[in-house]
C-alpha cells in the first residue's frame, strides 16, 4: 500500500567488450560435494525468498500496467526523502524512515481540517476497512504542511483505537520534495500510495470512486505479498 539500471560498459575505443566468465563462477573440483551440495541448497533458498521482491517490482516498475489502473501510476517512483523532516504534533521530530515497512495511504491536508478534508479521511478509513484481512498491511498518514491543531473532535475521530491514523507535520516546501499534485490541483487533491520501501508509487482523487480506487490497491497487495509485514 510503496515499485522499485545496469548497463555494460563499453571499451576505450568505444566498442563493447566481449563478456567473460570468472574461474570462481565454476565448481571447484576440490570441493567436497556435500559442501558443494549444501551452497546449492542455500542458494535456492535465497532465490525463493527473493521471488515475491522480484515478481512485485517487476510487475509495478519496468511492465507498468497503467492501463488497467484507476489512479495514476508514477513513472519513476519517487524515494521519501531522508531528510524529511517529519514531527508529531508534539513537536517531537519523527525518522523519515519510520514510514518504511508498510504501505502508506496518505493525505495531505491543513490543520483546520474543514469538510472536504474529513470528508477525506472519512474515505481513507472506508478504503483501508474494505480490503479485508488485508488492511493491516496498510497505514493510514495524514500530512500536516502548517503549524495548526486540528480540533479536538477530528483528533478523537483519527485516533480511535484499531483505526488509528498516523498525523505528522511537515513543512510544504520540503514535502514537494516528495509528493506532488498533478498539474492544476492542490496537495489536497489527492491519495498518494507509497510502498514499504518508501517510494511514491499511485496517485488518486481525493474523491475516488471506492471500488475502482480498491481494486488498485488489491493489485498492489496481492503483487507484494511477502515482502512487507502487517504492523510496524
Amino acid at each position: 500500500m510503496s515499485g522499485s539500471n545496469t548497463s555494460v560498459p563499453g571499451s576505450a575505443a568505444g566498442s563493447p567488450e566481449p563478456l567473460s566468465f570468472a574461474v570462481h563462477s565454476l565448481p571447484d573440483p576440490r570441493v567436497p560435494p556435500q559442501q558443494r551440495s549444501g551452497r546449492w541448497k542455500m542458494l535456492l533458498v535465497l532465490a525463493v525468498c527473493a521471488a515475491p521482491v522480484v515478481a512485485s517490482y517487476f510487475t509495478f516498475y519496468v511492465v507498468r500496467p497503467s492501463g488497467s489502473a484507476y489512479g495514476e501510476l508514477i513513472a519513476p517512483t519517487v524515494d521519501l526523502p531522508a531528510d524529511l523532516p517529519l514531527a508529531d504534533l508534539q513537536g517531537r521530530a519523527v525518522p523519515a524512515d519510520s514510514l518504511r515497512g508498510q504501505w502508506l495511504l496518505a493525505v495531505v491536508q491543513p490543520a483546520a481540517c474543514g469538510a472536504a478534508c474529513e470528508r477525506q479521511l472519512y474515505v481513507q478509513r472506508q478504503l483501508r476497512e474494505m480490503l479485508g484481512k488485508e488492511r493491516t498491511r496498510v497505514d493510514k498518514v495524514w500530512l500536516i504542511p502548517d503549524e495548526g491543531m486540528p480540533r479536538p473532535e477530528v483528533l478523537a475521530a483519527v485516533g480511535q483505537k484499531g483505526v488509528e491514523v498516523t498525523v505528522l507535520r511537515v513543512p510544504q516546501q520540503r514535502l514537494a520534495a516528495w509528493l506532488k499534485p498533478a498539474p492544476g490541483k492542490a496537495l489536497s487533491d489527492h491519495f498518494y500510495v507509497v510502498d514499504p520501501m518508501g517510494r511514491w508509487m499511485l496517485r488518486a482523487p481525493a474523491e475516488p470512486d471506492p471500488k475502482k480506487f480498491k481494486a488498485d490497491l488489491d493489485k498492489l497487495l496481492k503483487a507484494s505479498a511477502g515482502w512487507d509485514s502487517p504492523g510496524r
